[in-house]
């Protein structure tokens, strides 16, 4: 079928607007009619540095409507609502024991470009198109596998739900999949974008005592403490380790660090208190640590997570009934922009402007 899609066609190039072919769904996919979109850092990295082959279709923050689905699926049916999250085998020693973010073949089945079993569905004429995350769903409609979507409440507004796919699952889940933080526990969040606020909303849920937001935007700060943070931190106006250590009496028991600055890096270890642990989940370039100092001599722990440790077809659901409760009132991240204002989604998300850019897409 032809469909439209945002392709891109080489190292850091704009978005553009073209008829593709998708090909229909195979043994065990469906065919997701796209309702919406969320952009996030990832679609920014894969254009930017090239950690995907090209031309692709970006896009892994997918919402939508089921319209076909392929022979062999038993739990999913034309007319589900469902969230589109990241592709995992299902079949290796991680995915069967529930952590699907560190499958053993997530590189290749979420940046390889291709299904699980090496073909494409996406093409313009005699050239075939890469997938990303195994739906590229900056589109009309995407092909994807049956354990991939996510089926959701109907009552609910779809095109606010493709974020919980990835970013805002990140942040969530980070806090309450892995860190998992003591009750009346200090936490302190590192940057107060999307995966951020979600980290902050999460630990509200999870009724820790200190919440801790440090940021240099004032506007996401105030944000923060609209969404649960306790305390704000201006990291360019305050010493962020003096001030975490005073409000905390001798430093936090968890943070998150969703930057990748390694000067925040050092910052959010520095700041721990003995035995405490610090969850990476930027992307992070090479950091100079004194390990002695920074880490062991204190037992501290230092921790990388992806995908906020979840298992989506679980954790999406539960992060829906928390915002039907007004527990995770995740909608005041999001800003919503048309199709064809993809390439202005974009720059507005680099320059703060909109903390989750959405896409509406039909």
């Amino acid at each position: 079928m032809q469909i439209k899609a945002a392709v891109t066609h080489g190292l850091g190039e704009d978005f553009k607007l073209e008829n593709v072919q998708l090909a229909k769904p195979e043994f065990d996919e469906v065919l997701v009619r796209i309702v919406s979109a969320g952009v996030c850092h990832t679609d920014v990295v894969a254009r930017d540095l090239g950690i995907a082959p090209f031309p692709i279709v970006l896009g892994h923050e997918g919402s939508g409507i089921i319209e076909r689905v392929g022979a062999g699926v038993t739990d999913l049916q034309v007319g589900d609502p469902v969230v589109l999250s990241f592709a995992h085998c299902a079949n290796c020693g991680h995915c069967l024991t529930g952590h699907p973010t560190v499958c053993d073949s997530f590189n290749q089945l979420n940046f390889g470009g291709a299904m699980d079993d090496g073909s494409r569905r996406l093409a313009q004429g005699e050239e075939s198109l890469a997938t990303f995350f195994g739906q590229s769903s900056f589109a009309t409609y995407a092909v994807v596998k049956s354990r991939n979507a996510v089926k959701v409440d109907a009552d609910v507004d779809l095109a606010l739900l493709g974020p919980l796919g990835c970013g805002i699952q990140t942040g969530a889940g980070t806090v309450l999949n892995n860190l998992k933080p003591d009750f009346a526990s200090s936490l302190v969040v590192y940057g107060a974008g999307a995966v951020g606020l979600s980290a902050v909303m999460a630990a509200k849920i999870a009724g820790c005592q200190h919440i801790i937001a440090v940021d240099v935007h004032e506007n996401r700060l105030e944000l923060a403490k609209e969404l649960g943070a306790t305390h704000v931190l201006n990291g360019k106006n305050v010493d962020v380790v003096a001030e975490i250590k005073q409000i905390t009496d001798g430093g936090s028991h968890y943070a998150i660090e969703t930057t990748g600055v390694p000067l925040l890096i050092k910052q959010s270890l520095n700041a721990l208190r003995p035995l405490g642990t610090v969850a990476i989940v930027g992307i992070t370039p090479e950091v100079t640590l004194d390990i002695h100092n920074d880490l062991m001599a204190e037992g501290k722990k230092m921790v990388g997570v992806i995908e906020g440790d979840a298992v989506p077809r679980v954790f999406i659901p539960q992060l829906v009934a928390y915002y039907k409760a007004g527990r995770f009132p995740f909608d005041k991240l999001v800003k919503f922009y048309s199709f064809e204002q993809i390439n202005q989604a974009f720059a507005d998300s680099a320059c703060g402007i909109s903390i989750k850019p959405v896409l509406k897409i039909s």
